[in-house]
């Protein structure tokens, strides 16, 4: 079922073109990202499509009946209410029928109207009609879901009767995610909802999109992300929209494969024309080949004449070099600690491991593990409340600040780097800036006037003047579009020094890291290998410690603790078994409710309602799967119970 069609679509502000001829079809279960460079009008065409921005040409079609549900970017979820009154909020009309129940059978048991038989009566045939409906509506497990939602995003430890209005602006943007995902819509537009989500949260978030029942319409810069939950790309290049089938990866690979094609094709047509020339030049003038040549000069101009395939768009060019080397032993952190001075509990403690020359080490873990405190305490902006951090011979540090810090808003671009090397010529510092996209009148921009992506490329650009041989990364990626993003990796898999960073881009992390640091409040655990490796060690490690505890609990035979073991044994089968036939029986709920709608959709089509036969068949079938839906529910509630 096609949820939503445009066709042509035309978006300016001003005299400026934003997007031309965008064609964008979106249907039932669709997984799409919207990809292109930072400013290329990705957002903007998800806010025309959620019908919060006006279009200049076009056409959109959408069903009446379809119903949107959008996340802009960054936002955050502003209302008095506790977290767990606004979630609850998204299924009010099932708390109303929840509560007419309870009247109705308060009503049942009152005895005027039990000793009324035909009222008594009508009032049953009421109750289930309405207590039907209720569970269809999934009456019994919306108190569920938003406990699923909001473990999912990180609030099970957090005390649900908190007002949103004291939270985080962190946690206000996962509450609207949170949110807008318990609503359920029958397309969900997300732009960047991976903004401030730890990678445990990012993982939950992958497999609940992966299961939801409606279309879901992505812009994100997390390339690992989009892998795993978009199966069709949509490209914004150059004010127009192109299409490809499979995950981001797969799109790279199809778009190079589709340039070398057409150049192939107009190097082709090229020789083709050029070689029509050189004869219609050296024969025209000759009376014995004049006719050829005409004929040939005729058919020249009736060439259909190919366009030079446009590569990709101009990209930041740079890499990062190093004064001098440092000595073999970079960083040693032993029995690190912090907290603040006016702290009574520690943000990180117990933390060991040391950097090697050319290593490159990802910092992982929760978000409020201390992190980013480590690497400020690591440059010297905080001191270790226990322990030591040494830094080695001959080691000259250059830190990325995620927010952005060492940046002067009253400065321009050109400033800012120049004032920092005043030595150098102005065309030198404007040939760096041109290689980080900033030319012409860019470089006379304040720093303040600029955007998170261009604040990211001036960061970079002075990062890379500084020539450190230890670079300490805080969300280098933040703010970055994907191409951005890939110049990037590009200069640190080259760079011969050694890097520290922090990340939650799994995919920058793969291509980067060597080894995983994890961080854990009161411990550290290093892995020797990138990302996926770190998973693979994990999965491993919970293996084998639940192995572990069922050896701990096998004892002698003679012991009479054997028989609470294989009770213990006997029970832990039993939820398992339970817990596979609840999933088989939400598979089985989901199924039946597709047919019941599939059906009733039927149902409301001329050609069916009109032809008895084929409508009084339905029905009967509709009877059935509703019977067996509420089998299903009692078994399901029978289960959790």
């Amino acid at each position: 079922m096609i949820l939503m069609q445009i066709n042509n679509l035309v978006k300016r502000y001003g005299a400026e073109l934003i997007l031309s001829n965008i064609k964008v079809e979106i249907q039932s279960n669709d997984r799409i990202a919207i990809v292109g460079r930072n400013g290329a009008g990705k957002s903007t065409l998800l806010k025309i499509m959620a019908g919060q921005l006006s279009y200049d040409e076009g056409t959109i079609h959408q069903p009446k009946d379809s119903t949107l549900g959008y996340l802009a970017q960054n936002t955050g979820l502003e209302s008095s209410q506790t977290i767990w009154e606004e979630m609850l909020g998204v299924f009010q009309h099932l708390v109303n029928k929840e509560k007419e129940l309870r009247e109705m059978e308060l009503k049942m048991g009152d005895p005027a109207i039990m000793n009324d038989t035909a009222t008594h009566e009508q009032l049953l045939v009421n109750y289930d009609q309405k207590q039907q409906a209720f569970k269809v509506e999934g009456g019994y497990h919306y108190e569920a879901d938003i406990r699923a939602v909001l473990n999912g995003l990180h609030f099970q430890n957090h005390d649900l009767d908190t007002p949103i209005n004291e939270l985080s602006g962190g946690q206000k943007t996962r509450l609207a995610l949170g949110k807008l995902l318990l609503s359920k819509p029958d397309m969900l537009i997300l732009d960047e909802p991976t903004n401030h989500l730890d990678i445990e949260t990012l993982t939950w978030l992958e497999g609940y999109l992966n299961n939801y029942s409606g279309a879901v319409i992505i812009v994100s810069h997390d390339r690992y992300f989009l892998d795993k939950t978009v199966n069709i790309v949509y490209e914004i290049s150059r004010n127009k929209s192109a299409k490809f089938h499979g995950n981001y990866s797969k799109y790279l690979e199809k778009k190079a494969a589709n340039y070398e094609q057409d150049m192939k094709q107009f190097e082709k047509q090229q020789s083709e024309i050029k070689r029509m020339e050189d004869f219609v030049q050296k024969n025209i003038v000759r009376a014995s080949t004049t006719k050829r040549a005409q004929s040939r000069r005729k058919q020249l101009e009736k060439i259909d004449k190919l366009d030079r395939p446009s590569g990709n768009e101009a990209s930041a060019k740079f890499s990062f070099d190093i004064q001098k080397r440092s000595g073999n032993d970079v960083l040693k952190v032993q029995d690190a600690a912090f907290k603040y001075e006016d702290g009574e509990d520690y943000i990180f403690s117990n933390l060991n491991f040391n950097v090697s020359r050319g290593d490159r080490i990802a910092l992982v873990g929760p978000n409020g593990v201390g992190k980013t405190t480590l690497l400020k305490t690591i440059i010297g902006d905080h001191q270790v409340s226990k322990g030591t951090i040494q830094i080695g011979t001959n080691v000259q540090t250059g830190y990325y600040d995620q927010e952005q810090a060492n940046l002067n808003s009253s400065k321009t671009v050109l400033l800012e780097l120049w004032d920092d090397y005043p030595t150098m010529n102005e065309k030198d510092i404007r040939t760096v800036l041109g290689n980080f996209l900033f030319s012409g009148d860019d470089v006379q921009k304040p720093v303040s006037a600029l955007s998170g992506g261009e604040k990211a490329r001036l960061s970079l650009a002075k990062l890379m003047m500084e020539k450190s041989n230890l670079l300490i990364l805080d969300e280098p990626t933040n703010h970055l579009d994907l191409d951005s993003k890939e110049i990037l990796e590009a200069a640190l898999m080259e760079f011969p020094g050694t890097i520290l960073f922090v990340s939650h881009d799994r995919y920058f992390i793969n291509k980067i890291a060597t080894q995983i640091v994890e961080m854990l409040p009161q411990q550290t655990h290093v892995y020797l290998g990138d990302y996926d490796y770190y998973l693979d060690k994990k999965q491993e490690a919970l293996e084998l410690e639940e192995l572990n505890k069922q050896e701990n609990k096998v004892v002698d035979n003679a012991n009479p603790v054997k028989s609470n073991f294989e009770q213990d044994k006997e029970e832990k089968k039993e939820r398992r078994k339970r817990e596979r036939r609840i999933q088989e029986v939400e598979i089985e709920i989901e199924q039946i409710e597709q047919t019941i709608e599939e059906i009733e959709d039927l149902l409301c089509k001329p050609e069916v309602f009109q032809d008895h036969e084929k409508a009084l068949e339905l029905t009967e079938k509709n009877e059935k799967n509703n019977h067996q839906l509420e089998t299903l529910m009692e078994e399901w509630e029978e289960l959790h119970e």
